[in-house]
C-alpha cells in the first residue's frame, strides 16, 4: 500500500506569500496566483521548477486560521509533506495501522483541483497530506 504513495508536493507554513515567494521566483521556480482555501483559511500558492519537489506555500487569511499555530511556535517553516494515493480511505485504513492519527477528514480541497485530501499525524514522521486524485495532478 505505501509503496504506492506517490509524492506530490511540500507544504510551508508562510507569514507572507509574497514575501517568501519572492525567494523561490529569485532561485528559478515559477509562482502561481494565489487563492483562497475557505476549509483550511488560508492562502495558497504552488511553486514550480522543472526537476525540483512542489512547494505549496500556505499564509493564514486571518486569526482563525490553523497555520497561525504552526507560525507562532516555529515561524516560517516546513510543515508538511503530501503524497497523491488511489484511495483516501484504503490509505488512511493502512496508516492507522501504522499509528497515524487522523487530523482532518477527507475533504475536496480547492488548492488541489478539488480532489479529497486529508491530513494524518504520525510521531516518527510528522504531518502527512494525502490526495485522493488522478496521477495527472
Amino acid at each position: 500500500m505505501l509503496e504506492s504513495f506517490m509524492f506530490h508536493h511540500i507544504g510551508i507554513a508562510v507569514k507572507s506569500i509574497d514575501d517568501t515567494a519572492a525567494i523561490y521566483v529569485a532561485g528559478g521556480y515559477t509562482c502561481s496566483e494565489a487563492i483562497f482555501d475557505p476549509i483550511q483559511n488560508v492562502n495558497i500558492c504552488w511553486l514550480t521548477k522543472e526537476g525540483m519537489p512542489t512547494v505549496e506555500l500556505l499564509a493564514p487569511q486571518d486569526e482563525h486560521s490553523p497555520v497561525n499555530r504552526i507560525l507562532e511556535k516555529n515561524g516560517v517553516i516546513p510543515y508538511h509533506t503530501c503524497y497523491i494515493v488511489d484511495n483516501v480511505e484504503d490509505a488512511v485504513k493502512e496508516l492507522r495501522k501504522m499509528k497515524y492519527v487522523m487530523v482532518s477528514k477527507p475533504e475536496e480541497a480547492v488548492a488541489i483541483n478539488n480532489c479529497r485530501v486529508c491530513f494524518l499525524f504520525n510521531k516518527n514522521i510528522g504531518l502527512i497530506e494525502l490526495v485522493e486524485a488522478p496521477a495527472n495532478i
